[in-house]
């Protein structure tokens, strides 16, 4: 019989070699987006006589003008293309483990990760079928090539046994809506990037800047659009991890005798729901709406990050499930 966990290893280190490869087509996608904004635009700039126009932006409110766009995008499909195939090997690396262990593969740091970036991919790959988020492609498959590989090399540990606390229903539950939430809090990060970069560039146009960053940026919807997206992510992300933290104390009530113990992955939890809290209160209000709801929500991101990977390996307590010795 063959070594399952082997075999999972294999496919693993498999998607992320498709993964890098997916990067470096996006990344090329971005450079082409550029270089075409820049011949559009200085075009456009002839034509008017030397007058100010930001021509690509101009067309259709951020977005490029439809005909050209199939021909320079092709790096983005080929780009999505190696996306879907590198998913494939990590679904069944992921899989492949989870029998190994005979049990849900997200029982430590190194399963967790495997998961997490899993339903990273899965989201962006399906909210494709419905919106065009390819100019997101480089930030999401960058992304996920990091975590994972991090934790390909450095949080692997052999199968073990689950520890008596783990041995509930909610290991399936808590565990995986958590792993959901981190995905679209993960989309709404990027986008927050990108509103970030999009703001600025379109105060340089308003100001007639000779620089206005980027040239693939003028190819992307505008900083206002990409803000509402972030924010829809982020919704339906604090919905999920607001589930989290309740079945989370359901089941230290279940495991451990009390709902609530202060322990630091509890604090932390609690700590990520009262920041996106904000951000989405942050978000309803006028004068925080534009560039500082994008940085609390990075920042809420960088707390999730924070929370799934300082956290377990470098803090001691209840929750002390890493897997490293």
């Amino acid at each position: 019989m063959p070594d399952l966990d082997s075999l999972s290893i294999l496919t693993l280190w498999t998607a992320i070699a498709i993964y890098a490869a997916s990067f470096v087509a996006y990344a090329f996608d971005l450079a082409k987006r550029s270089s075409a904004s820049d011949q559009a635009k200085t075009k456009a700039l002839v034509g008017a006589g030397g007058g100010e126009v930001d021509a690509v932006a101009s067309t259709s409110g951020g977005a490029a003008d439809a005909s050209p766009a199939r021909k320079r995008y092709v790096f983005g499909r080929i780009g999505t293309s190696l996306a879907v195939l590198g998913w494939l090997f990590h679904l069944t690396a992921t899989l492949t483990r989870g029998f190994a262990a005979g049990r849900v593969p997200w029982a430590n740091l190194y399963e967790f990760a495997m998961v997490g970036t899993l339903l990273i991919m899965a989201v962006y790959l399906l909210m494709l079928l419905r919106i065009d988020l390819s100019f997101l492609g480089s930030f999401i498959s960058g992304l996920v090539l990091v975590l994972l590989g991090a934790a390909a090399a450095n949080f692997y540990t052999e199968v073990t046994p689950l520890v008596d606390p783990l041995k509930s229903i909610w290991l399936v539950i808590h565990v995986f809506v958590a792993s959901l939430s981190t995905a679209l809090f993960a989309l709404a990060f990027a986008l927050s990037v990108l509103q970030l970069m999009q703001a600025r560039r379109e105060r340089k146009v308003a100001e007639a800047a000779q620089k206005t960053g980027p040239g693939f940026l003028r190819t992307l919807p505008e900083a206002s659009r990409l803000e509402n997206m972030a924010y829809h992510f982020t919704v339906v992300g604090f919905i999920f991890w607001t589930f989290t933290l309740i079945a989370g104390a359901i089941w230290a009530q279940d495991a451990w005798g009390r709902y609530w113990g202060f322990d630091v992955k509890e604090t932390w939890t609690f700590i990520i729901w009262v920041l996106y809290a904000g951000y989405i209160h942050a978000r309803a209000t006028r004068g925080w709406r534009g560039t500082p709801s994008a940085w609390l929500s990075i920042t809420g991101f960088a707390a999730v990050i924070f929370n799934f990977t300082i956290v377990n390996v470098f803090f001691k307590g209840l929750h002390a499930y890493s897997g490293l010795s």
